[in-house]
């Protein structure tokens, strides 16, 4: 091999040298992020009513549909919880193909046996979960951003209520967020997402 045969072997060597670095920094800084368990990925710790608590990585494994809640609560809460078993049984669904999650906003009131009663009261496979205290709660609904305030008619009212967030939220088998169903959304519209997120 004479000297500039060599000089032009050694400039293609480089070349691909250079080419393949360039790839593996590629793949390093456009690698999508991962995404967060729930929707914000916050951490979070209940107490659940299959035992035991139940964190963010609890998330993973099976989709989900989560909805936050309380007992006391006169429509929307009951209204969600039937939809959401109808939903699910209407597609042949099973609880190890896809859970159903109550979680509390008002652990002032909800025991982890009320909730217990409440959710079996629609489908005895909903997971209910309750804050030991208010700062988990909190935890929970920093987790997907949702919202709640007591409403109370005069201080100290025993039988206040709680606004909060109406909105069913979609967790894949990953434990991340894939959207929402609204309150009383339309059903074919509602029975399509789930469906997606099943099949996802």
């Amino acid at each position: 091999m004479n000297s500039k045969t060599l000089r032009n072997f050694r400039i293609l060597l480089w070349t691909l040298v250079a080419v393949v670095a360039i790839g593996a920094t590629a793949l390093v800084v456009f690698r999508p992020p991962a995404r967060p368990l729930g929707l914000t990925g916050q951490e979070f710790a209940l107490n659940s009513t299959k035992g035991g608590a139940f964190t963010q990585d609890d998330l993973q494994g099976v989709p989900s549909l989560v909805f936050f809640g309380f007992t006391y609560c006169p429509d929307v809460c009951p209204t969600t919880l039937a939809e959401t078993t109808a939903l699910r049984a209407e597609l042949g669904l099973t609880e190890e193909q896809l859970r159903i999650i109550f979680v509390s906003v008002d652990p002032e009131r909800d025991t982890l046996d009320m909730v217990r009663s409440y959710v079996e009261g629609f489908d005895p496979t909903i997971i209910g979960l309750v804050g030991h205290n208010i700062e988990q709660t909190e935890n929970a609904k920093k987790a997907f951003g949702v919202f709640s305030e007591k409403v109370e008619s005069e201080p100290g009212d025993p039988y206040y209520t709680v606004n909060h967030t109406a909105l069913t939220f979609l967790v894949d088998a990953d434990g991340a967020f894939e959207g929402t169903i609204a309150y009383q959304e339309d059903h074919d519209t509602a029975l399509a997402k789930v469906q997606r997120l099943v099949q996802g």
